[in-house]
């Protein structure tokens, strides 16, 4: 059984694999190695590497391991088309995600950058506004894994937590539910609106100007899902006709953001460069995963966690 992977974890990470899996061979490259992944059964990835050319070629491909969460970047009508089995390490983005959420929500309620910018200008100021999260709302668009994350931390500090997703119906660590299709009723009561959703078909530009326009105007808007949930003109919009008080970006729709981009320049727009996610443990979670699957595959069981369906696309 040939195993290819386009990242290098540690070595003593490949290591430990060689030994747990000592009738797999194991091909660890920094790239996509296009000529061994004809042969190889199995591909491990960060998800970004793939192409329908490559699926045509790699005839022997049975499972691809993606090493993130997303799928919006790969192949997925010719892997489908294939029969190929995907899996993902959804689920291990949740604690350093959640921690990143928290961190943006307490530094802005605290006014820290503020604190900061005195400092650097040697202004000794106590005129520093400062609010509690106790008895305030959040609305969570997709309280799955990382979403159920953030409502517990949340629920922690005293704030109601609504979920939001495409059916309505009840998630872990939510006091409240709705759907996509009610959302403009909820959106008025949050003071902090949080989208972690995927990029699918259902969630591509799904908050509208409208959307926008129910919120309250001093709101907080979070996005650490994917950047292609509401377009880039429309926020721009919100945010210009004061819609809305301040916003934190993890993701964007084309990234890197680019040299000039209003975004850089506007005072109550945090930019984070897609990296709430980092963590000294992320490979090793993910590796953790990979192994459990590996374990049950070379078992001849399909029971493989993290299964993506692909017409959903997670």
């Amino acid at each position: 059984m040939n195993i290819l992977f386009s990242f290098l974890p540690k070595e003593e990470q490949q290591a430990n694999l060689r030994n747990d899996f000592p009738k797999a061979v194991f091909n660890f490259q920094k790239g996509l190695d296009k000529e061994a992944l004809k042969t190889a059964d199995i591909f491990v990835t960060y998800g970004e590497d793939l192409h329908a050319t490559d699926i045509e070629t790699a005839e022997e491909l049975k499972w691809i391991m993606v090493a993130s969460a997303g799928m919006e970047k790969m192949p997925l009508k010719e892997i489908a088309n294939r029969q190929i089995v995907v899996t993902n390490v959804r689920g291990i983005h949740k604690t350093p995600m959640a921690e990143s959420i928290l961190a943006h929500i307490l530094s802005i309620k605290k006014s820290l950058p503020m604190v900061a910018e005195n400092q650097r200008k040697g202004e000794w100021s106590k005129r520093v506004p400062s609010s509690e999260l106790l008895g305030s709302k959040a609305l969570i668009l997709g309280p799955g894994a990382i979403g159920g994350e953030v409502g517990r931390i949340l629920q922690a500090f005293g704030v109601q937590t609504i979920g939001c997703n495409r059916s309505g119906q009840a998630a872990p660590y939510m006091d409240e539910m709705t759907s996509f299709e009610n959302l403009t009723k909820a959106l008025p009561f949050a003071d902090f609106v949080i989208s972690i959703l995927p990029s699918t078909e259902l969630t591509k530009g799904l908050l509208t100007y409208e959307h926008f326009q129910s919120m309250k105007p001093t709101t907080l808007f979070m996005n650490f899902g994917r950047g292609d949930v509401v377009k880039e003109d429309v926020l721009l919009r919100a945010i210009r006709e004061e819609c809305i008080a301040f916003v934190v970006l993890d993701v964007f729709e084309k990234e890197p953001l680019y040299e000039g981009h209003p975004f850089w320049e506007m005072s109550n727009v945090i930019v984070s460069p897609h990296i709430s996610s980092h963590s000294s443990q992320y490979v090793v979670r993910a590796l953790e995963i990979f192994s459990r699957n590996l374990t049950e595959w070379m078992r001849g069981s399909n029971h493989l966690e993290n299964l993506i369906d692909m017409e959903r696309g997670y």
